[in-house]
């Protein structure tokens, strides 16, 4: 079932309201605005940015999906140029202050690191792009590895890219499994706060 939630959650200019998820948790000081979908238990967490706005020139605006499973970290930015699409896949971790930046798909399973940016690109299945990268302009196959602090922007840098292994993979999986319990655990009902006397 999907619902309306609080407050961070806004149309846009073009009157498209974000839906999200039931189970899905977004943090009051995060904001989601216009043409947006978040799927079951993603995670949304404190001043990150989701906006679908742009219009093209026929006045229509292009979503921006967020599979289950999902979490988009403090501080990510995702966002689009006008009628172009972001697709974000299930599993996937946006992780403290990144941009996705559409027209823009990553596949399940991938891990957007600290800082990084991925622009004009589409990520294969179970990518790893490390802190402070940047990935422009290119189509990345599943699996590969990104290391920190890499630009990635012609054939030639995605032809010098490794494969993800153990290490990356069991980190990757281990991200989801943490904050789609942060997700569940920030749902539950919760007790008043005492306050300092």
């Amino acid at each position: 079932m999907m619902k309306r939630i609080n407050a961070a959650v806004a149309a846009n200019p073009a009157d498209d309201q974000p839906v999200v998820a039931s189970s899905a948790y977004v943090d009051p000081s995060a904001r989601v605005i216009g043409k947006v979908e978040i799927g079951s238990r993603v995670l949304v967490g404190p001043h990150a940015v989701i906006r679908a706005d742009e219009m093209d020139a026929s006045g229509n605006v292009a979503p921006i999906v967020i599979g289950s499973d999902s979490n988009v970290q403090d501080g990510v930015i995702v966002h689009s140029l006008a009628g172009q699409r972001v697709s974000v896949g299930t599993r996937v971790s946006l992780s403290h202050g990144c941009i996705v930046h559409g027209p823009c798909t990553i596949g399940d399973r991938c891990f957007i690191g600290f800082r990084a940016i991925v622009f004009k690109s589409s990520v294969g299945a179970g990518t790893y792009v490390g802190t402070g990268a940047i990935v422009e302009g290119v189509e990345l196959l599943p699996d590969t590895l990104v290391p920190a602090g890499s630009v990635v922007n012609s054939a030639e840098a995605v032809s010098r890219l490794s494969k993800t292994g153990a290490k990356e993979q069991d980190f990757m999986n281990d991200v989801v499994e943490m904050n789609m319990k942060l997700a569940e655990g920030y749902l539950r009902p919760r007790k008043a706060v005492k306050q300092a006397t």
